[in-house]
């Protein structure tokens, strides 16, 4: 059944979807509750991290011998992707351990290179999905009065045929689809209206009486920020640009900033590096090409430079370089990249720096003109 949930973008209004994660665990959760009562369900609900009730139509439900299986279809609002329409199906059974074991079958991918959000070898079923399909199974445990281990499989028939058009075989994930969410909805919105989103959150920053901004590209960097304290001992507003960074850059020079502080991750931030100021993948992805020109041009050796261009990501390429010897440098002269691309783009309209930091790693360096900001705003606490 459809998601009730809608966004307006472009002045229309575009309704949402569940991601494959959102539907792994219903489907997690219908199983279980087959298994243990018989019963074959047939509306599954759950609440996703992001705090949205949902709910969806069982399709496929069969119960064995000693397991029961039942499948969601994903659907993806009108935001349509590739796995739009696609049966994800879960398989549980019991175990004697005690605890939710998760595990990817049939057309769920598997990680074959380091530097993914899960480790060699294991099932392409990222870090949030596993806690929505773990929780999921403990719901509905606790409610039926069972204290069991579970097995859960994850399999999606159709996932091997339609990862060919994804980017997970370049990612080094083979076999199958990748299981991802981190809020657990799909939110369909266009290019214009994220940009006049953006516009309409740095007006209302800059009336409010603020001259200096932090942006970040998502989520990520908003957890960034938090851990480190940045946004709450400065007190500046945090204003999310998605990947439309240059544009972003350009609302702050019309707004009137003064000083503006982009913080992301380095898979995003990177490609600044390279003069590219949309960040996401379908306009560019040259993340490993930038790392294996910078650690060339300091010193790196065709070995690495070679192991940098075949990096599913930009943590394996950080993961690299520190092996080499090599880290600090490259990061040095990315960075330096970096602050030219964005001093060019702001046209000495404002001052401007970036931050770099990975989720494996953390922080991992800024441009020297991000260091003589931060340092400003410390001072005029």
């Amino acid at each position: 059944m459809a998601l009730e949930r809608y966004v307006i973008a472009d002045g229309k209004r575009l309704r949402c979807g569940y991601t494959t994660g959102t539907c792994a665990a219903l489907a997690a959760g219908g199983a279980v509750r087959l298994l243990f009562t018989g019963v074959f369900p047939q509306t599954l609900h759950l609440t996703t991290p992001g705090g949205v009730a949902v709910e969806a139509a069982a399709e496929q439900p069969s119960l064995g011998q000693g397991f029961a299986c039942c499948a969601v279809r994903k659907d993806g609002g009108d935001d349509i992707d590739a796995t739009h329409g696609a049966l994800i199906f879960a398989q549980v059974s019991r175990n004697s351990s005690g605890t939710i074991h998760i595990d990817g079958g049939r057309g769920v991918g598997r990680v074959t290179r380091p530097g993914l959000d899960q480790p060699v070898g294991a099932a392409a079923i990222n870090r949030v999905p596993r806690e929505m399909i773990r929780r999921q199974v403990r719901e509905v445990l606790a409610e039926l009065g069972e204290e069991t281990g579970v097995d859960v499989v994850i399999s999606v028939p159709e996932g091997e045929e339609i990862a060919k058009r994804t980017f997970n075989p370049q990612l080094g994930i083979v076999g199958g689809i990748s299981i991802l969410g981190t809020t657990g909805i799909v939110e369909p919105m266009s290019v214009q209206a994220l940009v006049e989103t953006t516009a309409l959150e740095l007006r209302q920053a800059f009336e409010a009486g603020s001259r200096r901004v932090i942006l970040t590209p998502g989520n990520y960097g908003l957890d960034f920020l938090r851990r480190e304290g940045l946004p709450g001992k400065t007190g500046i507003p945090v204003v999310k640009c998605s990947n439309y960074i240059g544009e972003a850059l350009d609302r702050c020079g019309l707004t009137g900033f003064e000083q503006v502080l982009l913080v992301g991750h380095a898979g995003k931030l990177v490609k600044l590096a390279g003069g590219i100021m949309n960040t996401h993948s379908r306009a560019a992805d040259c993340r490993t090409e930038l790392f294996c020109a910078h650690a060339a041009i300091m010193g790196g050796g065709q070995e690495l430079c070679r192991a940098l261009l075949e990096a599913p990501t930009s943590d394996r390429c950080v993961e690299l370089l520190r092996q080499a010897g090599l880290l600090e440098p490259v990061l040095e002269s990315l960075l330096a990249a970096i602050q030219d691309h964005l001093e060019r783009r702001a046209a000495k309209k404002y001052a401007v720096g970036a931050v770099l930091f990975s989720n494996e790693y953390g922080k991992l360096g800024e441009t020297q003109k991000a260091k003589e900001i931060m340092e400003q705003w410390r001072n005029r606490r």
